[in-house]
C-alpha cells in the first residue's frame, strides 16, 4: 500500500495547481486540504482495480486523484461550521480554520471542479464511452443520489434514532457511493472490461463502502483524537445516530465482519487480480484509525 500512497501524494502535487498561482491563497489552501494526510483508501481501492482489468497505472493515477480531490472537497465542508462545525482533520487544524470560511467554501467548490477537468482532459480509456462513463459515475456518486445527498439525510437525522435499514439508506450514499466511484473508475480504466466481473467488483465496493462507515463509527466511540486525527465522540455529542447507537459497540464489529465476508465472497474466481482488493477489504474492517 506504501508505495501507491507515495504515488499518489506524488501525483496530487503534480495536479494541484502550485501555490505561487495567483490566486496564492486559494492554490495554497487547496493543496492544504489534500496533501500530507489521510490513508488514500480510494486511490488505493482504484489501483486494487485496476489490476482485475490490466489498467496502466499512469491512467489509474489520474482517476484515483479525481476521486481523492471530491472526497477532499467534501471533508472541507463537511468540517465548517454550516455543517459539522469541526476543528480537526488529519491532525492539523480544519481549512475554515487555518484560513477562513469563505476560502474553505472556494476550496470545496474548485476541487470538485479539478476533479472533472482531470477526467475529462486526460485519455483515461481506449473506449470514448467507458470514459464518459467514469464522469457520470463521480457526478452521480457526488452529487444528490450520492456523497451530497446523503450528507442531508445526515443533517436532517441530527437528533433522531435510526434504525439499522435507515443507517444504511444513508451511508450507502454519503460514504459508500464515492468507494463504489473508486473502485469503478479503476476498473473502467482497463484494457479488459468483462461486465461479470464489474458486477462482482460493484458487489465488492458496496460491502467495503458499508464496512468503512461501520468501523468509522466504532473508532469515532472507542479511540482517541490523537489516534484519529480528528475529533473523536464528535457524532454522539452532536446528537447523530451511528451504527454503535443503533446496536452496540460489539454489534456493529460483528456487521463490518459480515460485510468483510460479503467483500470477500463477491470476489471468489477472480484469483490473484483481485488479491489486493481483497488485502484492502482486510484493512478497511481491521484497522485501528
Amino acid at each position: 500500500m506504501g508505495g501507491v500512497q507515495a504515488r499518489m501524494e506524488a501525483a496530487l502535487g503534480r495536479l494541484l495547481p502550485a501555490a505561487h498561482l495567483a490566486p496564492a491563497r486559494l492554490h495554497e489552501a487547496m493543496r492544504y486540504a489534500v496533501l500530507e494526510g489521510g490513508k488514500r483508501v480510494r486511490p488505493l481501492l482504484a489501483f486494487a482495480a485496476g489490476e482485475v482489468s490490466g489498467a496502466r497505472p499512469e491512467r489509474v493515477e489520474i482517476a484515483a486523484a479525481a476521486v481523492e480531490m471530491i472526497h477532499a472537497y467534501s471533508l472541507v465542508h463537511d468540517d465548517m461550521p454550516c455543517m459539522d462545525d469541526d476543528v480537526l482533520r488529519r491532525g492539523k487544524p480544519t481549512v475554515h480554520i487555518e484560513y477562513d470560511e469563505a476560502t474553505a467554501m472556494l476550496v470545496g467548490d474548485a476541487l470538485q471542479s479539478l476533479a472533472f477537468q482531470l477526467i475529462s482532459e486526460n485519455r483515461l480509456s481506449e473506449n470514448p464511452s467507458f470514459q464518459l462513463e467514469m464522469v457520470r459515475t463521480l457526478a452521480v456518486a457526488s452529487g444528490s443520489r450520492g456523497m451530497a445527498g446523503g450528507q442531508q439525510i445526515d443533517l436532517d437525522s441530527t437528533g433522531k434514532s435510526l434504525a439499522p435499514p435507515e443507517l444504511e439508506f444513508m451511508h450507502i450514499r454519503k460514504t459508500g457511493a464515492l468507494i463504489r466511484a473508486a473502485v469503478l473508475l479503476g476498473f473502467l480504466s482497463g484494457e479488459r472490461i468483462d461486465q461479470e466481473e464489474r458486477q462482482r467488483l460493484d458487489r465488492y465496493a458496496k460491502a467495503v463502502g458499508l464496512a468503512f462507515q461501520v468501523v468509522d463509527d466504532v473508532l469515532d466511540h472507542e479511540a482517541s483524537t490523537a489516534t484519529l486525527g480528528k475529533t473523536a465522540g464528535k457524532d454522539s455529542k452532536q446528537g447523530k445516530s451511528t451504527y454503535v447507537s443503533a446496536v452496540g459497540a460489539a454489534q456493529a464489529r460483528a456487521m463490518a465482519e459480515d460485510l468483510r465476508a460479503q467483500a470477500h465472497g463477491a470476489l471468489a474466481g477472480l484469483g490473484a487480480r483481485a488479491r489486493r482488493l481483497g488485502e484492502l477489504a482486510d484493512f478497511i474492517v481491521l484497522r485501528k484509525f
